[in-house]
C-alpha cells in the first residue's frame, strides 16, 4: 500500500489464455506461473579458517504453465500441438499471455506474457458414465521468458 489506498486480492475465475494474438479459451484452472534458480552451493573458508557455505543463484528456471478448461468443440489448442507432434516446432513457438479481468468492470487487471512458448502436453478427459462431472481437458505450456507486465 506504498500509494495509501487499499488494493483488495484480484478474484481469479475471469482469466483467458491468448496465443499469438488470438483468445483460445477460458480456463478453470491455471498453475505455473513462475520462475525459481537452482542453487549452487559454493564452499570456503573464511578468514578465520573456519569452512562455510554460501548459497547462490545459479540456472533460472521457467516452470511448465499448466492450464485446464471443460472440453468444447474447439480445436486449437490441439491443432497447436500437432505441430508439434508433426516435428513443427518453429511454427508452433509463440508468445502467449495470461490475463485476468476485473468481475465487475472487466477490464484487464493483470497480464503475464510467455515468450517462444509451445504446447508440451495436451491431455483429453478422463470419462466416467457413471458421473454427470464436466469433461476437462489440459494444456502444459512450456516457454523461454516470462514477465508480469501488469
Amino acid at each position: 500500500m506504498a500509494s495509501g489506498k487499499r488494493t483488495d486480492p484480484l478474484v481469479s475465475p475471469n482469466f483467458y489464455l491468448d496465443v499469438g494474438g488470438q483468445i483460445t479459451g477460458l480456463f478453470k484452472e491455471c498453475s505455473g506461473i513462475g520462475s525459481e534458480n537452482e542453487v549452487v552451493e559454493h564452499k570456503a573458508v573464511d578468514k578465520g579458517g573456519v569452512p562455510v557455505v554460501q548459497k547462490v543463484p545459479g540456472p533460472l528456471k521457467w516452470q511448465n504453465v499448466v492450464l485446464k478448461r471443460g472440453v468444447t468443440d474447439d480445436m486449437q489448442i490441439w491443432k497447436w500441438r500437432q505441430d508439434v507432434e508433426e516435428g513443427k516446432v518453429a511454427k508452433a513457438r509463440r508468445d502467449c499471455s495470461i490475463t485476468m479481468y476485473d468481475q465487475v468492470t472487466k477490464k484487464e487487471v493483470a497480464r503475464w506474457n510467455f515468450f517462444n512458448a509451445w504446447p508440451l502436453k495436451v491431455s483429453g478427459p478422463g470419462l466416467n458414465a457413471g458421473t454427470n462431472e464436466i469433461a476437462v481437458e489440459e494444456l502444459t505450456i512450456v516457454h523461454e521468458l516470462m514477465k508480469r507486465v501488469k
